[in-house]
């Protein structure tokens, strides 16, 4: 058992410390002392995650829930509870001062434990149907009240997904490394394949590097997709690749689709089809035309990636992408929706088959492999349509053939290159005629005057610092947004509403958009140290997750490169 009380002490550690190294070190040192048994559940209370980004589990408490649970708690109304929140600037802070000054017996009756505190968020994530509301509240209550004011400023944070600490992935695979002595490019390569820090410091404890080295991936737990670099031409994209394939950027939505033809083995369930999105999420219950052409095509157990493109059934051209987060969404009348949005369905990569990771594999041998173990039904499920080639003029022939079909552009790979989940290397280009733009989570607001009063008008933009997974602000954006869209931006951030402060509000970093600009400047004004130029929104990004978003790192290279 560990006193809940230790977790809140690192936290508030880790908060003090600014140095990367320093919380490194802060982190390994808790490690050794952690049980062997919550190992599994520490990595990711470390980051602030209750569960991993891939379960289809959640707690399901926004900020107004949260309010509602503290104001039962501390007995202070909502609004007194809203007024401290924007003096201390955040509400773990403020629930932390509260329950300082509120002296009351039911305080403090029984210690928390970091195993009943894991075991209530289960619960609460559990709580659905009618009445879920009332005992989220209650399990919540519950838990708070036996809190002290340390422990409930970080039990309120977690609740909200926002620890404030400052530990990113980076910095949890380099304790691991440090406490068990296994060189971080193995865990990194652990966590790689398995997307799970519980088991890779698990593993690492019981087994050591060995024991790493033998983890592979499973069908059922999702990896982070490969991410590609812009190019500015396809001449520089062959100087870089050399011969290449050049692939159709299909205007849809990337999945990750696990087929388990096995009968239990190798961690496999037994049957079935699972399908991924973007971010990771499951959404096989909304697309079952999309399980029924796996199943047909998709001969061998295997964990391969394409796109769903929405197909307008007269022209053949692929549909708007939000027709494309309509199907993904659904829950209701979902044949209904099969029948008004059809899919087509284009693979393009294999990660895993017949029990064997093919991430090192070159990509030619990927594709090679992908022949084998998927039968194209046309029209339905086919592969995306490829061309070898060094030739500039071949390749542009081909990418202009791409944009008369209505789709984005064309994909370079190199032939020689693996995969690696979640990187963003020189393997993969995109060419798009369009310019730059970056994907960024929305974590404040100004509300609107005149023509736009009682709307959220003004969005300050985010970008992920990807050492401390803070979001650092790079600008504000107004244009792009048309009074509809206002409107329905308005609805959908309002929830997400920490605190007001003189018109400007605190969100939590949940949504995200892609956001063309003009150019990057440096900017002393922001915590980033740059600023989009006259930057606009292009759509939402529901497909992405704030984990998705690019970085800061990222947005420094564009600086660097857009002179060039």
């Amino acid at each position: 058992m560990m006193e809940y009380r230790k977790l809140a002490e690192v936290y508030e550690k880790l908060e003090a410390t600014p140095g990367r190294l320093e919380k490194t070190d802060i982190i390994t040192g808790f490690l050794n002392e952690t049980p062997k048994e919550l190992l599994k559940i520490i990595p990711m209370l470390l980051m602030g995650r209750v569960f991993p980004l891939w379960s289809p589990v959640e707690l399901g408490i926004g900020p107004g829930l949260l309010y509602d649970t503290i104001s039962f708690v501390t007995g202070i109304s909502k609004q007194d509870l809203k007024t401290t929140i924007g003096e201390m600037g955040d509400v773990g802070s403020a629930v932390e001062k509260l329950f300082e000054k509120k002296v009351q017996t039911t305080l403090f009756t029984e210690k928390l434990t970091v195993e009943k505190v894991y075991a209530c968020f289960e619960n609460i994530a559990d709580a659905s149907g009618k009445g879920a509301q009332g005992r989220k509240i209650k399990l919540l209550s519950n838990l708070l009240t036996s809190a002290a004011p340390l422990e409930a400023k970080y039990l309120v944070r977690t609740v909200l997904g926002e620890l404030r600490v400052g530990v990113a992935e980076g910095i949890i695979r380099d304790a691991i490394a440090n406490a068990y002595g296994i060189p971080p490019h193995i865990v990194e390569r652990a966590y790689m394949l398995t997307n799970d820090f519980g088991k890779v410091a698990m593993t690492a404890r019981v087994q050591g590097e060995d024991g790493l080295t033998e983890l592979t991936m499973e069908i059922g737990t999702p990896v982070k997709p490969m991410l590609a670099q812009i190019s500015p031409s396809i001449k520089d994209a062959i100087k870089d690749c050399g011969t290449a394939a050049f692939e159709i950027k299909y205007d849809g939505a990337r999945i990750q689709i696990h087929r388990n033809c096995g009968d239990g083995s190798r961690g496999e369930s037994a049957g079935g089809v699972r399908i991924f999105s973007r971010r990771l999420e499951d959404v096989t219950s909304a697309l079952p035309d999309v399980v029924w052409m796996v199943n047909k095509a998709v001969k061998s157990s295997a964990i391969i990636e394409g796109e769903a493109v929405a197909i307008d059934p007269e022209t053949r051209r692929p549909r708007a992408f939000q027709d494309i987060l309509r199907r993904f969404r659904r829950k209701y009348d979902v044949l209904e929706m099969i029948e008004k949005i059809p899919f087509e369905i284009y693979i393009f990569d294999i990660l895993y088959a017949d029990g064997k990771s093919l991430i090192d594999e070159t990509f030619e041998n990927r594709r090679k492999t992908l022949e084998g173990v998927v039968e194209p039904i046309e029209k339905k499920i086919e592969l995306a349509e490829q061309i070898v080639t060094d030739s500039v003029q071949a390749a542009e022939k081909f990418y202009s053939r791409a944009l008369e079909k209505g789709h984005e552009g064309v994909m370079v790979k190199n032939l020689k290159a693996p995969y690696i989940p979640g990187a963003r290397v020189g393997y993969m280009y995109k060419i798009k005629p369009v310019m730059e733009t970056l994907d960024l989570v929305i974590i404040g607001a100004l509300w609107g005057t005149g023509k736009r009063a009682g709307w959220l008008s003004s969005y300050i933009l985010g970008a992920r610092d990807a050492e401390t997974g803070e979001f650092l602000p790079v600008g504000r954006v107004g244009s792009g947004v048309t009074e509809e869209q206002l409107e329905e931006f308005t609805n959908t951030l309002k929830p997400l509403v920490e605190f007001n402060s003189g018109g400007r509000v605190k969100l939590k970093p949940e949504l995200v958009v892609e956001v063309a600009f003009q150019e990057i400047q440096k900017s002393p004004k922001y915590k980033s140290g740059f600023a989009l130029r006259f930057p606009r929104v292009m759509k939402v990004r529901e497909d992405k997750g704030p984990e998705d978003t690019d970085t800061v790192n990222r947005i420094e290279e564009l600086y660097s490169s857009q002179y060039r």
